[in-house]
């Protein structure tokens, strides 16, 4: 393992947009539990070197590992190292196995489902909370009344919610809103099939 590494923002167009940087609030409440303190604090630093090397920086392993208060080990035992691949777990990494190259994301995605379920119920609700303010906003809200038309639809097919959310989000609508879509569809079909019963 080499003692210095080549780091290159990951380009994402759609992240690069509407992600959240590392070091917003979002990445602290949110990521910050699943990622761990290490991982959430090397994605900071690396934000702030891309800023001033847009193009990528060189990472010195040990001077790094020193300079976030991990240790100054290098190789492959280096908390740095065993960071960086826990960032390719969750896909915020990617590294060339022919080069000490890797790519790492400027920008992070909302918290994915499954991370949630193992948030304590306050983050979990906070989430939700946010969400909905999100869903409100002029942006999302276009994005919103579509992704509700195409859930309704899909239900309407045969299709239950849970599959519906998942063809909105493989279609590319945010988690939260292909979520939104599809809960909106089912309350609509069960409020229809309640008011056909009352007739």
């Amino acid at each position: 393992m080499p003692t210095a590494l080549t780091i290159l923002p990951w380009s994402d167009p759609l992240l690069d947009t509407v992600g959240h940087d590392p070091r917003s609030l979002y990445a602290e409440t949110f990521w910050l539990p699943v990622l761990g303190p290490t991982a959430l604090l090397l994605l900071r630093h690396l934000a702030t070197r891309f800023d001033d090397s847009p193009r990528g920086v060189e990472l010195h392993v040990a001077a790094t590992s020193r300079a976030l208060g991990v240790g100054d080990r290098d190789g492959s035992s280096s908390p740095i190292v065993r960071t960086l691949g826990r960032l390719e777990q969750f896909e915020l990494a990617c590294s060339d196995p022919n080069s000490p190259t890797i790519a790492v994301r400027r920008h992070l995605p909302p918290v994915q489902r499954r991370h949630l379920r193992r948030l304590p119920a306050s983050l979990r609700s906070a989430h939700a909370d946010w969400a909905e303010t999100r869903l409100a906003e002029a942006p999302q809200a276009a994005a919103r009344c579509r992704a509700r038309r195409l859930a309704a639809v899909l239900l309407e097919q045969g299709a239950d919610a849970d599959h519906a959310e998942r063809v909105l989000a493989a279609t590319g609508f945010h988690p939260a809103v292909s979520r939104d879509a599809a809960r909106w569809a089912l309350a609509q079909q069960r409020e229809g099939a309640a008011s056909d019963l009352v007739v």
